[in-house]
């Protein structure tokens, strides 16, 4: 019985990461569909949607790097991938902490199918205010996707979550 609920919460978790997945794919597949590279739509005051690439990391980091970084990001986003298999396997029954990994699971490989796809990640959430121009152009803030908002938000519950776990400890 012990190995069917293991197995069960496995399939939770894996199934999170799905539906994270899913959700980042079809946007991006909207956004591809709806605006030109550079297209932008105001929203609000303070959000509108665009349609960028990037072919680096966060906040574009070796986006100019001449094309190998699409490889090594590649390459990285499989490797965590099948690392948090393992981790969600081993530690089904944790709650925050494989919530957590299914959300970093569900955008690690919405990004991976972007690069594989289209060589870069499709980035169309851009928000900017004022207060945000002394960091960045404009106070815009870098625009992002449903992965990487998913990513932030699990990595996020992973440190809550170890923060939980060493308060327990002492």
């Amino acid at each position: 019985m012990a190995r069917s609920n293991h197995a069960a919460s496995l399939g939770l978790w894996l199934g999170l990461a799905l539906v994270v997945l899913l959700a980042d794919q079809f946007t991006k597949v909207l956004i591809v569909g709806s605006f030109q590279l550079g297209d932008s739509q105001t929203l609000t005051s303070f959000f509108n949607l665009v349609r960028v690439h990037n072919s680096g990391a966060a906040f574009s980091f070796l986006a100019s790097a001449g094309g190998w970084q699409r490889w090594f990001f590649t390459g990285i986003g499989v490797i965590a991938t099948v690392f948090i298999v393992y981790l969600l396997r081993s530690h089904a029954s944790q709650t925050l902490f494989c919530f957590a990994l299914a959300l970093v699971l569900g955008g690690a490989v919405g990004n991976v199918i972007d690069r594989l796809l289209y060589g870069h990640v499709i980035d169309f959430l851009d928000f900017h205010w004022d207060w945000l121009a002394p960091l960045f152009f404009e106070g815009h803030f870098p625009a992002f996707n449903i992965a990487d908002s998913a990513i932030s938000v699990g990595t996020v519950c992973l440190i809550v979550d170890e923060l939980r776990r060493v308060r327990r400890g002492s």
